[in-house]
């Protein structure tokens, strides 16, 4: 062999019995039966899946035509899948009776998958305040730790993008919007939740994201006790006052006591007066029903001696 010859590689076993075009079409990604025992949900998925009436819908609905969009799933190493999209046509397929579910099989990493599942997800017409958040805060993590850089200069108008501002381009909602949107996961669960069921609004949610843990928590025996949620005037105060070290459960209070424009009057019970009254170890969250209760109780009672009296 000559010196500056170079030596050829040895062709691979599957290329010797295989045709070019097998070998590409073994590459392509199909459709294939999996079993929903072997589909496992994606790690903290933060969008909501509930057995509700479109639920049960999209079951019969699943029963008659079957899942005409196959889900898109990433194979674990025991052998089994985890659901980039499709949760809610597993669960209709469960309704339906059905042992599989048509799937796509595709190799991503962390954080490819984090982003296909939220922007699957996102293109949804009934999302939460909540689902949006923790989708936008899961997607900005995995934009971060897949090395998206934060100093990518837009050809248009030659500014700088920030991580946020690159999340934005391709969401529905703009960059100040998101950054909103996961200030509302530092609410604790009961908050958030009356932010989802619009007891308290977006706006005024936002603005109690900056009270501490336990700030929140008195907030939330105030809005038991005043049977009343905070506006948006009330709601930047406490952050003011918060953010200088002088909001406690006192002031809260305070504040939520004040009569607002246009409030309709309103029953105002002190937590503290209350307290004493309420059986042993019952949370504040009970109070209203418990009360409900025993004013319905004492209203059969007076029925009951009024109809002795009459006879």
């Amino acid at each position: 062999m000559a010196k500056n010859e170079q030596k050829m590689p040895l062709p691979k076993l599957d290329n010797l019995f295989t045709t070019q075009k097998e070998r590409d079409e073994a590459n392509l990604e199909k459709v294939c039966e999996l079993p929903l025992t072997k589909l496992h949900d994606f790690p903290n998925h933060p969008f909501k899946v509930e057995d509700n009436d479109e639920m049960k819908e999209m079951a019969q609905s699943v029963k008659e035509h079957g899942i005409l969009e196959p889900g898109l799933v990433r194979p674990l190493p025991n052998g089994e899948y985890q659901i980039i999209a499709g949760h809610r046509r597993k669960m209709a397929s469960r309704l339906a009776n059905k042992e599989n579910m048509p799937c796509i099989i595709r190799e991503l990493t962390d954080e490819q998958a984090t982003i296909i599942m939220v922007d699957s997800n996102l293109q949804r017409e009934h999302i939460l305040p909540s689902e949006r958040a923790f989708a936008y805060k899961m997607k900005l993590e995995a934009m971060k730790k897949q090395g998206f850089r934060t100093d990518l200069t837009s050809d248009q108008v030659g500014e700088k993008l920030t991580s946020v501002e690159k999340l934005s381009v391709n969401s529905p909602d703009s960059k100040s919007q998101i950054q909103r949107y996961i200030r509302l996961t530092e609410l604790v669960k009961p908050l958030l939740d009356m932010v989802d069921n619009k007891v308290i609004a977006f706006s005024p949610a936002v603005e109690l994201s900056y009270l501490t843990k336990e700030q929140q928590k008195w907030l939330l025996k105030s809005i038991e006790c005043n049977v009343a949620t905070p506006s948006l005037s009330q709601a930047q105060e406490m952050k003011r006052l918060s953010q200088s070290g002088k909001l406690d459960e006192d002031k809260i209070e305070e504040i939520m006591c004040r009569e607002k424009p246009n409030q309709v009057e309103k029953l105002k019970l002190n937590f503290r007066d209350l307290q004493p009254k309420m059986p042993k170890g019952m949370p504040s969250t009970k109070y209203t029903e418990h009360i409900f209760k025993a004013l319905d109780f004492y209203n059969r009672y007076l029925e009951k001696q009024k109809s002795m009296g009459a006879r």
